[in-house]
C-alpha cells in the first residue's frame, strides 16, 4: 500500500483522486494547502485526518510515502525537491517545472535520494497513445506530425474584463504553451525524440503570458507542426503523416478515437478503449515504479521531460515569455 499525500486542492487534484480511486494499492493519507481551513475542507471530502500547511513538515512526516504535486507551476520544483530530499516519491503535474534548469535540479535530487520522480502527463500513458505507437509501422516513413490543442479558457472572459486569474499570470509560470502546448510536444518527443531545430511564433497578452502559438520543429527526415491556444477553440484533429498513410487522432491530450487512413483509401480503426478515468494510467505507472524499485518511467522519463522543457524554453525565448523563475 502506497500512502499518498497531495499538494493542491483544486479541480485537477479532485480529478486525480477520482481516477486513482480505482487503484487498490493507493491510500490518500494527507493533504497540503496554504490555509488550514481550505485544507481541512478538502481533506474532509475524502475522510483524511492529516492536513499540512507547511511543505517542509509534510516532507518530514512519516504518514506518507509519496506525494502528488499539483501546486502552481512556479512552485513545482521547490515543492518536489523538498519532498524528495526527505525520501518522498513525487508524481508532479505537467509541466514539470518553470524551465529546464529547474527540471535538471529536480532530476538531480531524485537521483541523489534514489526515489521516483515522474511527470504526471496523462496522454502518453493512455491506451489510445499505445494504439498510436503500435500503428506507426503501418504508415511507414513518417514525414509530418501535426499536434493541435486549442481550447478557449473559461478564465479568459474574466481576463478581458480586467480580472487576471492565475492561469494568465507569469509569476505562476502559466500561459497557453505551458498549459496546452505541452500536450502536443510531449507525445512528439516520446515518439520521435529531440528535434534538430525549433521555430516559434505566438500571440502575447498584456499580462505577460502567451494566449496562443505555433511551433515548427524539424527532424532529420520529418517535421512537426504544433498549434495551441487558450483564447480560441479548434475542432481539428491531430495527425501523423507517413508515406503509406496517416494516423488521425481525435484529441492529442486524451486520444480515444485513432484511425489509420491508408493511402489506397481504406480506413482502419485502431482505437483502444480506456477502461478507467484518464489519470488512472499515470497513477498506475507511478505506483508500479515504486513497487518495482525503478527510479523513473520508460515513457515519461527524466530525459523526455527535460527535452520537452528545453523545447518550451526555446519557444518562450523566441516569442518573449519570461517568468520570474527564469531570473534565479
Amino acid at each position: 500500500m502506497i500512502r499518498f499525500g497531495v499538494i493542491g486542492t483544486n479541480w485537477i487534484t479532485d480529478a486525480f483522486l477520482k481516477a486513482a480511486g480505482d487503484l487498490e494499492d493507493l491510500e490518500l493519507a494527507a493533504v497540503y494547502s496554504r490555509t488550514l481551513e481550505k485544507g481541512r475542507e478538502f481533506a474532509d471530502k475524502y475522510g483524511v485526518h492529516t492536513v499540512f500547511t507547511d511543505v517542509e513538515e509534510m516532507a518530514k512526516s512519516d504518514v506518507i510515502d509519496a506525494v502528488y504535486v499539483a501546486s502552481p507551476n512556479s512552485f513545482h520544483s521547490k515543492h518536489a525537491i523538498t519532498l524528495m530530499n526527505h525520501g518522498k516519491h513525487v508524481l508532479c503535474e505537467k509541466p514539470l517545472a518553470s524551465n529546464a534548469e529547474e527540471v535538471k535540479e529536480m532530476i538531480e535530487a531524485a537521483k541523489a535520494n534514489k526515489i521516483v520522480l515522474m511527470e504526471a502527463l496523462k496522454s502518453t500513458m493512455l491506451p489510445g497513445f499505445k494504439a498510436i505507437q503500435e500503428s506507426l509501422p503501418k504508415i511507414e516513413t513518417i514525414r509530418r506530425y501535426v499536434g493541435n490543442y486549442c481550447q478557449y479558457s473559461s478564465r479568459y472572459d474574466a481576463y478581458k474584463e480586467g480580472n487576471i486569474l492565475n492561469a494568465f499570470k507569469p509569476q505562476f509560470s502559466n500561459g497557453a504553451l505551458m498549459d496546452l502546448g505541452t500536450y502536443c510536444i510531449y507525445p512528439l518527443v516520446v515518439l520521435f525524440g529531440k528535434p534538430i531545430s525549433v521555430k516559434a511564433s505566438g500571440v502575447m497578452l498584456e499580462s505577460g503570458v502567451d494566449g496562443e502559438g505555433s511551433v515548427l520543429l524539424t527532424y532529420e527526415s520529418m517535421e512537426a507542426v504544433i498549434t495551441y491556444s487558450k483564447i480560441t477553440d479548434s475542432f481539428l484533429p491531430s495527425e501523423i503523416q507517413g508515406e503509406k498513410g496517416s494516423i488521425i487522432i481525435d484529441r492529442i491530450h486524451t486520444p480515444e478515437k485513432v484511425e489509420i487512413r491508408h493511402r489506397g483509401g481504406s480506413v482502419e480503426d485502431v482505437s483502444q478503449t480506456a477502461q478507467h478515468e484518464p489519470m488512472y494510467y499515470e497513477a498506475k505507472e507511478f505506483i508500479s515504479l515504486i513497487q518495482q524499485g525503478k527510479l523513473e518511467s520508460d515513457i515519461n522519463s527524466h530525459e523526455n521531460s527535460l527535452t520537452v522543457m528545453e523545447i518550451m524554453d526555446e519557444v518562450r525565448s523566441q516569442i518573449g515569455v519570461v517568468y520570474p523563475s527564469d531570473r534565479k
